[in-house]
């Protein structure tokens, strides 16, 4: 009789589990944006409830804020870098653990993480399972999915440690103890190479400001998540002929170097003259701090100066910066650099008469623009809805609340100090656009990538005025 209990119990397990994988495989055939959306969704919850643990807190008898937890968590998982304490002073070590793994599982992506595993177990990918991380990747050629998930996983663990491996040597140096060297290397080359920002030191990378090797080591570790696993498999392919790059590629790095050289001299010549920020710093330390911080708008949110204090000027360069954001399908946020390059190609085009889009001597789908388009007009349409939002619940100037709202959407971490004083509603609010900047115009790309519908007849063309 115990017997046939087990097994009428082993059954209805098995049965159960058939269920929810039949259920998953619907929504996958269905909709794998959607499925994204709740896989996210779920690993969130699974991290605000393990930050909700009074082990997770410095102080285990003070009360838990639910929207603090809440907000750290997606921001962990959205690689974004926000936070509204300080990490160190109100998290446990169990809750700084807590924030690594979330930032290790948002940086791989939820789907990506998935077939990753999956393939693990069986040793290869099913065509369904290679659709699923297509649209996990951004990626839409089928055959090169198995390989392109091989580049993540491994080009993930080879950046971390070489990142880990190369600050190890110089925490010691600092007088670290063996044991804080090297979680410290760990950590931050977690944080660094996923463009997450978070940091555990008083000040941030203030504390780092005068040591050039460490913001140089973070600082490429930033700039190489942000170009995005395709632009990284291509290279690692054809390192020695980048004639072969593709022309995602190619687009990434010559988008994302122009960015870079921009903020550089822009920032150099908004904030060296400014006691409050670089007005004091010899020419090299100068130049070292302000190619530093021009890396971190792509989405690396580190920081060695105090955000509100540098000028209005500054702060608009970098609200520019952030809404880009990095390359595709990489750890960065915003409408992405391919995005941006697609559509200033397509008004130079315009303006010269010509009826083709080109860059590298190759054309470009118009299909591509018409996503890139719908890209950047939903990214605009999120940060103003934030920004009238945030503006009516803090009540702080405009220019601080933009930046603000705009760091949370491009997943930067940058901040100008409202996440620090925003009330919960305000945390909510910068919550939802942090998530919505993490999938939501990659979701709204790949939907409209994907969208394929023929009409059997056209409407008579007509133009109509514009400008």
């Amino acid at each position: 009789m115990k017997t046939s209990r087990r097994e009428m119990f082993d059954e209805r397990v098995l049965t159960s589990g058939r269920r929810f994988r039949d259920f998953l495989d619907r929504i996958a055939e269905a909709s794998p944006a959607r499925l994204a959306l709740l896989s996210f969704m779920a690993v969130i919850a699974v991290f605000v409830a393990l930050l909700c643990l009074p082990a997770a807190h410095r102080d285990p008898d003070a009360d838990v804020s639910f929207a603090k937890s809440l907000f750290v968590a997606v921001s962990a998982v959205c690689v974004t870098g926000l936070t509204p304490v300080t990490t160190e002073e109100y998290w446990s070590d169990f809750g700084i653990a807590v924030i690594t793994a979330a930032i290790q599982v948002g940086g791989l992506g939820i789907l990506t993480l998935a077939s990753i595993l999956g393939m693990a177990v069986s040793g290869r990918l099913g065509v369904r399972q290679k659709l699923i991380a297509a649209q996990a990747t951004n990626t839409f050629q089928i055959g090169q999915v198995g390989t392109l998930l091989r580049t993540v996983l491994l080009t993930v663990v080879i950046a971390e440690a070489t990142v880990a491996a190369l600050l190890f040597p110089r925490f010691l140096a600092r007088g670290e103890e063996l044991g804080d060297a090297l979680w410290y290397s760990v950590f931050y080359a977690v944080s660094s190479f996923n463009n997450a920002g978070f940091t555990i030191h008083p000040g941030g990378m203030e504390y780092f400001h005068d040591d050039h090797w460490i913001l140089f080591v973070i600082m490429a570790a930033v700039f190489v998540g942000a170009l995005g696993f395709p632009c990284v498999l291509m290279m690692a392919l054809f390192w020695r002929t980048p004639k072969k790059w593709d022309l995602h590629t190619k687009l990434t790095l010559a988008t994302s170097g122009i960015l870079v050289a921009v903020g550089f001299f822009f920032l150099l010549l908004f904030e060296s003259s400014n006691p409050r920020t670089l007005g004091e710093e010899g020419a090299f330390p100068t130049a070292m701090e302000v190619l530093f911080m021009a890396v971190m708008p792509r989405s690396g949110g580190f920081a060695t100066m105090d955000v509100a204090d540098m000028n209005q000027t500054s702060h608009l360069l970098f609200d520019v910066l952030m809404f880009i954001g990095g390359g595709s399908s990489s750890t960065a946020g915003g409408i992405k650099v391919t995005t941006l390059a697609v559509l200033v190609l397509a008004s130079v085009a315009e303006a010269r008469g010509l009826k083709d889009v080109t860059a590298f001597k190759r054309r470009i789908d118009p299909a591509v623009i018409k996503v890139s388009i719908s890209v950047t007009l939903a990214g605009f349409v999120i940060v103003i809805a934030g920004t009238l939002t945030m503006l009516q619940i803090t009540r702080l100037p405009l220019d601080l609340v933009l930046f603000e709202v705009i760091s949370a959407f491009g997943t930067c971490g940058l901040s100008s100090g409202v996440s620090a004083e925003a009330s919960d509603p305000g945390l909510y609010v910068l919550s939802l656009l942090m998530f919505l900047g993490r999938l939501g115009t990659i979701t709204l790309a790949a939907a409209l990538s994907t969208q394929s519908t023929r009409r059997l007849f056209k409407y008579p063309e007509e133009r109509p005025i514009i400008g």
